[in-house]
């Protein structure tokens, strides 16, 4: 916009000064031609009153000299009565411009190489006299030179100018639109305390006005959420605790002991929820340097835990590539609450007896959790992925596949949905490591080849 100002105002000015400077120009240059032949006028009526008193040579030519010099003015007079033509002075003239003046009665000009000639008739007895005035170029254009360069100086002044004027205005107008984009920007990126100062045009100021009121609201519609979340995540420690307690009074054996350490999780995720929403801070912060976690690690742990359910139920359970350390930028709870969700459908969504398989597949630049049952499998994909929407069977939210959905993202992979070796569900967890870009949904062919090449 600032540009588009400064150029629009250029042209404009640059039409108006050409519009009025060139015909003012051209205006001053006739004004000094007319002054130069005013002045050889003004030269050739000196010698009238002579003309009309003597015709003697000698006199004439003293004249001639005092009115001028005798290379500027000449005078011809015509023969008769036995007189013969008389020219005094330096002739410049052509003889048939002269006569033609001589024969017609009235001053001419005419072009003579060095200037131009003033050739002024007077009627005497004798005949009509000739005076003839050189008039040099450089009278002609004096100070013509001087005047074409003011007035160039004074256009290009009135350009400058303008274009000045309209980049200020420009700068008035971007700089309120810039900050706002900048607002906007900042506050897409979460920071929630970004404001922009209500200034500039009135357009834009209530732009500002307006941007400023929303980002009020936003913040105000977080805060209410976080306490709603707080609030909803606290009613839950009054059904904890009766679950504690039972969980207390059954006794020493394993089935007990598991519930026990399940009631103690879920507090210890309860407890983070309501300290996250009080907080107002993300739950999964991005890793720095030198953190995350040991996938395998992580995989064997959580196995160790549902292969004692998966046990009672008659499910076979089977892990692969879980035997070494396996390093992702992912944070250690955040990987367990993921395989929790993706296990935890497998048990809730397909019958007992059904097997499930995790595998875990190092790549050059990523690794693949693989999570795959032998269940009836998920009719639509698409849907189940989306937020809040599950599979549409009962006791299905949709929230535990967008958690891992957010997991793999977080560090630029994907979660993919398809059809597993066991004839079930497979879920794709696609972990791109730290030091490689990361996946860009427009090179899926790419991806697909790398992940078949890391599956092997």
């Amino acid at each position: 916009m600032r540009w588009a100002l400064v150029k629009v105002c250029l042209a404009v000015t640059t039409m108006v000064v050409v519009a009025f400077a060139v015909p003012l120009g051209l205006v001053v240059k006739e004004m000094a031609r007319d002054r130069a032949f005013s002045n050889a006028e003004r030269e050739a009526a000196v010698v009238v009153p002579a003309l009309s008193i003597t015709t003697d040579r000698e006199e004439l030519e003293r004249v001639v000299v005092s009115a001028g010099s005798d290379d500027g003015m000449a005078v011809h007079l015509p023969a008769g009565d036995g007189r013969r033509a008389v020219d005094l002075g330096r002739q410049r003239a052509a003889d048939g411009d002269i006569a033609a003046v001589r024969r017609l009665g009235r001053a001419s000009t005419a072009e003579v190489p060095g200037g131009s000639v003033l050739l002024q008739p007077v009627a005497l007895g004798l005949g009509t006299v000739v005076v003839e005035v050189y008039v040099p170029e450089s009278e002609v254009t004096n100070g013509v030179g001087t005047a074409w360069a003011v007035l160039a100086g004074v256009g290009v002044a009135l350009v400058l100018g303008s274009v000045a004027v309209a980049d200020r205005l420009g700068v008035r107008m971007v700089r309120p639109a810039r900050r706002l984009v900048e607002g906007a920007q900042e506050l897409g990126e979460g920071k929630l305390g970004a404001r922009v100062p209500e200034e500039g045009p009135n357009e834009l100021r209530r732009a500002a006005v307006a941007f400023n009121s929303m980002a009020d609201q936003v913040v105000q519609l977080l805060a209410n959420e976080r306490e709603l979340a707080a609030d909803l995540s606290h009613r839950l420690r009054t059904p904890l605790t009766v679950l504690r307690l039972n969980a207390a009074s059954l006794g020493d054996s394993p089935a007990a002991e598991q519930t026990r350490t399940a009631v103690a999780q879920l507090e210890r995720e309860v407890d983070t929820i309501i300290r996250t929403a009080r907080e107002a801070k993300p739950q999964t912060a991005a890793p720095g340097a030198g953190a995350g976690c040991d996938a395998a690690e992580v995989v064997r742990e959580r196995m160790a835990f549902w292969s004692a359910l998966a046990e009672d139920e008659g499910r076979k359970v089977r892990t692969a590539g879980v035997d070494r350390p396996v390093r992702i930028p992912v944070a250690r709870a955040d990987l367990a609450a993921a395989l929790d969700a993706l296990l935890g459908n497998v048990f809730r969504h397909t019958p007992e007896g059904t097997a499930f398989a995790v595998d875990v597949h190092t790549g050059e630049d990523a690794v693949i959790v693989l999570v795959s049952d032998a269940g009836p499998g998920i009719p639509d994909p698409v849907t189940a992925m989306a937020r809040g929407r599950g599979s549409g069977t009962t006791g299905s939210t949709g929230l535990g596949l967008d958690i891992v959905r957010r997991l793999a993202e977080s560090t630029g992979g994907d979660v993919r949905i398809g059809r597993s070796v066991l004839g079930g569900t497979e879920v794709r967890v696609w972990l791109q490591l730290n030091d490689h870009e990361p996946i860009r949904r427009g090179h899926r062919g790419a991806v697909r080849k790398r992940r078949r090449a890391a599956a092997r």
